[in-house]
């Protein structure tokens, strides 16, 4: 009786563990297309040189670079993009998405 009760709490905790391994891999392959189709789309709009810097700064604001990436795409689709993003309109872009920094002085009394 026991030894039965334990198999089936043992094939209950494996079918779970099995549906939840489903799930991450269905996530993986959602992401996976979701960054492919991002992709396809950067690679319309902006030209190598401004693909470039946008990895440039990937790789030092990741966050940064998808906020910019969204946006771009977001223009893109909306119809605000009509030819592709060369290098100078991309730095022109960042300089207006680039948070304000604030001067602060100290002065000594």
């Amino acid at each position: 009786m026991m030894n039965d009760e334990l198999e089936e709490i043992r094939r209950r905790k494996i079918e779970q563990l099995r549906q939840a391994q489903i799930r991450v891999a269905q996530e993986e392959a959602a992401r996976a297309e979701l960054q492919a189709r991002k992709q396809t789309i950067l690679r319309m709009i902006l030209a190598p040189k401004a693909r470039e810097r946008l990895n440039s700064i990937r790789t030092a604001h990741p966050v940064f670079a998808d906020q910019i990436e969204l946006q771009l795409i977001a223009l893109a689709q909306s119809g605000k993009i009509r030819r592709q993003i060369d290098d100078d309109q991309l730095k022109q872009i960042l300089l207006q998405l680039q948070p304000k920094k604030r001067d602060t002085t100290i002065r000594r009394i």
